[in-house]
């Protein structure tokens, strides 16, 4: 009998803890869950494991009530669930492809100014896109003269790390920016001369960063909130929305990111206490639209894309914008949102593009 596998590859942390059960906010059992339903059997494995000439590679596969490292022939599809920053591990990748192998979601961190570049050339949706710039002092000059809320955050951070406010008050310009990186406490600092502080500074000159004029988000509560999209390709190929839900930002603060404290909802949910609900449909469906349209152009000029989590702001009047773009979206908040049939739907999607893929094969 010839078994259809579908690789999950993870990276070295997350793949080490597949025997305990250990992995994070991944779920293996939804893996295996949603590619049962399609005939598929999921085998989780690591870049550093797979061997390109002899087209074999490492993998843990659930047998006898258990997680077992076997040697297999690499799988003829693979779901990237790892970030590389290794050449060797993208040429590997790349080498993958080149026999043939189809490896979805090629890339899982496209920085932002990459995806910003790419959705300006759009003119549709570069009119959902804030003022944005990649950081200079010239450029940051500009943006202080023209905008009075200011986001700076790094071309590659994740989860809220790295992220800071210049706003402009009465009293004049005024910058919050985390004490350190990993566990940061947050530190406000009036700007002298318009001169950013030299922890600022530093960290500037080190890593890559965007300036973005800061959404005037809609607020729920005094707590600003924005939506977290689950845009996946399922088992016909064509992208549709999983789902999504809302994220509000921890009382004070500016940002909504569930590792910095922010607290996952239902959409409908939060809606309701801001606006009517016939305002709230159709929120709801610009949000769904414009996701769709963004999921769209960027499969057009990225390799093989297939499960993006988008961040979408609402503005209290109503208009929508583009945040960011997730190339490995962590799935959890909707589980944290009491959303568990559309967690669960969140895995079998990318399970049944895998299925459409071996389909398309044959």
């Amino acid at each position: 009998m010839s078994y259809r596998y579908v690789g999950i590859l993870l990276n070295a942390a997350m793949y080490r803890g597949v025997p305990r059960r250990k992995t994070g906010q991944e779920s293996l059992s939804n893996y295996e869950k949603a590619a049962a339903e399609f005939g598929l059997i999921p085998v989780f494995i690591h870049i550093g494991d797979i061997n390109i000439r002899k087209g074999r590679t490492a993998a843990y596969i659930y047998q006898n009530h258990q997680y077992e490292q076997v040697s297999m022939p690499i799988p003829d599809v693979i779901h990237n669930r790892a970030i590389f920053q290794e050449i060797s591990a993208q040429r590997k990748i790349e080498a993958l492809i080149s026999k043939g192998i189809d490896v979805f979601n090629v890339n899982n961190r496209y920085g932002k100014d990459v995806i910003h570049r790419l959705l300006s050339a759009d003119p549709f949706l570069r009119s959902s896109l804030p003022d944005t710039a990649v950081f200079s002092y010239p450029a940051l000059r500009r943006f202080m003269e023209i905008h009075d809320d200011l986001i700076l955050k790094p071309c590659r951070g994740t989860v809220g790390r790295g992220i800071m406010r210049l706003h402009r008050e009465k009293s004049g310009w005024r910058i919050t920016y985390p004490s350190s990186i990993r566990k940061p406490t947050w530190i406000q600092h009036k700007l002298r001369r318009g001169e950013l502080p030299s922890y600022v500074q530093q960290y500037l000159l080190q890593v890559p960063y965007l300036i973005q004029e800061r959404i005037p988000l809609a607020e729920s509560k005094g707590r600003s909130f924005d939506f977290r999209v689950s845009v996946q390709r399922g088992m016909t190929g064509d992208w549709a929305v999983t789902g999504m839900f809302a994220k509000k930002s921890p009382p004070g603060m500016f940002i909504s990111n569930l590792a910095g404290g922010g607290k996952a909802c239902p959409v409908p949910e939060l809606l309701s206490e801001v606006m009517t609900s016939s305002q709230a449909s159709l929120v709801i469906d610009q949000v769904e639209h414009l996701s769709l349209t963004i999921a769209g152009y960027l499969s057009l000029k990225l390799p093989l894309l297939a499960d993006l989590g988008l961040d979408i702001g609402v503005t209290e009047d109503g208009r929508i914008y583009f945040i960011e773009c997730n190339g490995r979206d962590q799935r959890y908040g909707f589980s944290k949102a009491g959303m568990n049939d559309t967690w669960k739907a969140s895995y079998r999607e990318p399970m049944a593009f895998a299925w459409y893929l071996y389909n398309r094969r044959e």
